[in-house]
């Protein structure tokens, strides 16, 4: 706020640089003598002068939590080849040990969850921490049974 013959001015208008020396912002218009700085077109906010900038040495960290509870996703249809491969017998519980020992899915998973997609034909007992509506309909269906793990 201003006052100017005993009027109040709410806006204040911006500084014009480079208009005289009498204004205070004259000849250099506040950017100091010479150097990168005093040039148009600077960018220098995370540079060290070529040593590895701080945010680039610092490990990545955010969105992605530390510990990810990764979840194994295997579909109606999968289990379906991997039992017309032979890799999995009809009569086996399949469950996430089984399938990590056979080597169907990654080691570090923690869930197994088991997805509706395609069609089983054989009767198989399944054991999952997950499974969709659809996936436990299409089992019951065919016979089999899925024992969700709490």
């Amino acid at each position: 706020m201003i006052k100017l013959n005993n009027r109040v001015r709410i806006n204040k208008s911006k500084m014009r640089v480079g208009r005289g020396i009498g204004s205070g912002k004259g000849k250099t218009s506040g950017r100091g003598v010479k150097g990168q700085k005093s040039r148009s077109g600077v960018a220098i906010k995370s540079f060290e002068g070529g040593q590895m900038p701080l945010y680039r040495r610092l490990p990545k960290r955010g969105f992605n939590p530390i510990i990810k509870k990764n979840i194994a996703i295997l579909n109606l249809n999968k289990i379906q080849s991997y039992i017309n491969k032979k890799s999995i017998k009809t009569g086996d519980l399949l469950n996430s040990e089984l399938l990590k020992k056979l080597k169907l899915i990654n080691k570090d998973t923690f869930k197994l969850k088991i997805l509706g997609s395609g069609e089983i034909k054989d009767k198989i007992n399944i054991e999952a921490d997950l499974a969709s509506k659809s996936a436990v309909e299409k089992l019951e269906k065919v016979g089999g049974s899925i024992q969700i793990k709490k």
